[in-house]
């Protein structure tokens, strides 16, 4: 009996030492964790965005009575900010990471909130309606990378539709019912972050190493900038797209 009780105690206290050593694990790699800071901005006169024509559905002209709707392919805020710009690794090689936050994909105003939406692989995300109008959303991902485009109305007071993506790509979600609403959702591996009203960002959880950086904005494409984050600090990668 002493025996056995002898061997209960050795095996609690190994699985204590184990604990202890895997939340110091834990609590270390975090620790070492950086980020990537900056800001994108626009260098010159914004484009004109075009107007809408929302007159095909009531409901929407009267949400834009006293603000009419404009496109939002380039969204320019304070200090020349470009907002909607997605941050990402692109030659991130470290292991396939899925944020556990489930970001919403509204349809406000008959607009989309967010008019760009970030995401890796296999997240889900939820998209929702505020509007007293039938929606009907339809992305449309190329078949070839994997990804399955669909296309499913929401009509007021609808649940949220919840979904995900298989692999990277940008992808361009439509709506059948109003021709004018357009947005993104851009699946890429690894940390991202898309920029807000000022133009500025941050992409957390960075483990040490060096990583090419690269700012997709849905005008002017794609670029990209070398950074090198140190064991929990923070490297800083500003980009700056010219106005056409």
């Amino acid at each position: 009996m002493r025996n056995r009780d002898n061997f209960a105690v050795v095996l609690s206290l190994a699985a204590l030492v184990c604990c202890g050593a895997l939340i110091l694990s834990q609590t270390v790699s975090a620790a070492g964790e950086g980020k990537i800071t900056g800001t994108v901005k626009l260098d010159g006169t914004a484009p004109h965005m075009k107007g809408i024509d929302m007159s095909k559905d009531p409901y929407c002209v009267k949400q834009h009575a006293n603000d009419p709707g404009h496109m939002e392919s380039v969204v320019v805020g304070t200090g020349d900010g470009l907002e909607n710009v997605v941050l990402y690794i692109s030659d991130w090689t470290g292991a396939a990471q899925t944020s556990t936050t489930v970001p919403v994909f509204d349809q406000k105003n008959c607009m989309y909130s967010p008019h760009v939406l970030g995401l890796n692989p296999g997240q889900t995300f939820k998209v929702t309606t505020s509007d007293a109008t039938a929606h009907n959303i339809h992305p449309n991902p190329n078949p070839m990378t994997g990804n399955i485009p669909w296309n499913q109305s929401q009509p007021p007071g609808a649940p949220p539709i919840e979904k995900s993506w298989k692999n990277p790509e940008v992808i361009q979600v439509k709506c059948n019912i109003h021709p004018w609403m357009l947005g993104w959702h851009v699946v890429v591996k690894g940390p991202y972050a898309v920029t807000d009203g000022s133009g500025n960002y941050t992409i957390n959880n960075v483990p040490p190493g060096s990583y090419t950086v690269t700012a997709w904005q849905e005008m002017y494409n794609t670029q990209t900038q070398k950074v090198t984050v140190a064991a929990g600090q923070s490297a800083k990668a500003d980009f700056t797209f010219k106005a056409k």
